[in-house]
């Protein structure tokens, strides 16, 4: 944009809010609520803050319906948001789509990345399944010694084979050094290899509490074990990493013991195992398709051709405000100029001049008449004076005195006897009339 563009405060406020989802688009954001409001419309607004710093949130009733609790001032959430810009009073803010608790909602994200990156280096894949041994006979445990799971393990294996013997690689299951405990005792198991089987769990509880097993050192602990792994890991509806990596997932820590052991239906056993495997073929197809799904759901919403259109509105928006104001402006320079014309063109009209110039003949005109009739009566004075001196002079004044003037039949005046000659015609004009004569003798005429 040129420096010397000129927007409004709307349009600054759009270019701003188009930069800030473009750039950052969609993010997964922590913090504390605080001012938590929930008019009649349905939306919820509040502040996510944290020691130093608060943004303002909105979460619409469209998504807000799908939040299984209303959050209370001072709860600590995870949200997913699209950082934004509110025009109306430009401010940012962020438009939350999900919202979870956020001790589990920071576990569920991170359960998932590792999940995925498991996936992708190929550590769930069903080639690498490990099927368990036709005859075991020793079983090896890795749980906590006092633990209920290992109870529970002991006294399935002790009915239905008590011919199995037990090892147990006493561990702690929970807690900051519980992962990598669970892995080394994996590991020591295998370097030992005195046991067919290794069963690795523990009973139930929370995210929080089955975490050891949802950690990396324990995932590639199993993948790398050549003994096969039962993962054995809470309740039926618990699933964790070690489930995934582990050759063979049991829903609980006696559905584990009941896999390894022998029952005088050893056909069954087998169908069983069978079962389990197209089980876990099953949960983890579903939960490549549910993750497919998810994907596509959220690509389908960024991509959305609503989104799309309503982008583009936007932008047809800006540029329709800027090109009115463009064609404005435009319009006021041409008035201006058209101003300046016609002022200019005043100053230089031809009216003025002539005019000027009209008056200039009239008084040139009114001159000449004036001078004119000066010229008249000169010329009369002059006529005057000038009759009076030719009738002094004239022949007619002459005739008036009593005098006479003869021409030739030239009608030259004859003033010498010399002019005519003997028989010539002549005319006398008196003062009334004339008279023809014909010359019969000159006298004073040298000739005959």
């Amino acid at each position: 944009m040129q420096g010397n563009t000129i927007l409004s405060v709307k349009d600054l406020n759009q270019m701003v809010k188009d930069l800030l989802s473009d750039a950052i688009g969609q993010i997964w954001l922590v913090g504390e609520i605080s001012n938590f409001s929930r008019p009649s419309s349905g939306h919820w607004y509040f502040t996510l803050k944290d020691d130093t710093a608060q943004v303002r949130c909105a979460m619409f009733r469209n998504s807000n319906f799908r939040i299984g609790f209303t959050p209370q001032n001072g709860q600590q959430v995870l949200v997913r948001a699209t950082v934004t810009l509110y025009e109306a009073r430009g401010e940012y803010q962020l438009v939350i789509d999900n919202m979870q608790s956020a001790g589990a909602g920071l576990l569920q994200q991170k359960f998932e990345q590792l999940k995925q990156k498991l996936n992708d280096e190929g550590l769930f894949d069903t080639i690498y399944k490990k099927t368990l041994p036709d005859n075991i006979r020793t079983v090896g445990i890795v749980t906590s010694a006092t633990g209920a799971a290992l109870h529970d393990i002991c006294q399935i294996l002790k009915r239905r084979d008590p011919s199995l013997q037990l090892i147990i690689y006493p561990t702690q299951v929970q807690g900051n050094q519980a992962a990598a405990q669970i892995a080394k005792m994996i590991q020591l198991a295998n370097v030992r290899q005195e046991c067919d089987v290794l069963i690795v769990g523990r009973g139930g509880g929370s995210l929080e509490d089955l975490w050891s097993f949802n950690e990396e050192v324990v995932a590639r602990a199993i993948f790398a074990s050549q003994l096969p792994i039962v993962s054995a890991v809470g309740h039926e509806i618990d699933f964790t990493i070690a489930d995934f990596v582990a050759d063979i997932r049991a829903a609980t820590p006696s559905a584990a013991a009941e896999l390894v052991s022998r029952d005088k239906l050893e056909q069954i056993k087998r169908i069983q195992v069978q079962e389990q495997h197209l089980s876990m073929a099953i949960d983890y197809y579903i939960m490549r398709r549910r993750e497919t799904l998810s994907q596509w759901f959220h690509q389908l919403q960024i991509q959305h051709p609503q989104a799309k259109l309503a982008k583009q509105l936007n932008r047809l928006l800006s540029i329709h405000h800027a090109l009115y104001e463009n064609i404005q402006q435009y319009l006021l320079r041409q008035a201006n100029h058209h101003n300046y014309l016609d002022k200019r063109l005043v100053r230089v009209s031809p009216q003025n001049s002539i005019i000027c110039l009209t008056q200039r003949i009239e008084q040139k005109q009114q001159q000449m008449i004036n001078l004119i009739n000066q010229k008249i009566v000169q010329s009369k004075h002059q006529f005057a004076i000038q009759t009076s001196q030719l009738n002094s002079v004239s022949p007619l004044a002459t005739l008036e005195r009593g005098y006479c003037v003869t021409t030739n039949q030239a009608q030259i005046v004859i003033r010498s006897s010399e002019q005519v000659n003997v028989g010539e015609l002549i005319t006398t004009r008196l003062k009334t009339g004339r008279l023809v004569s014909q010359i019969i003798e000159i006298e004073g005429n040298i000739k005959n």
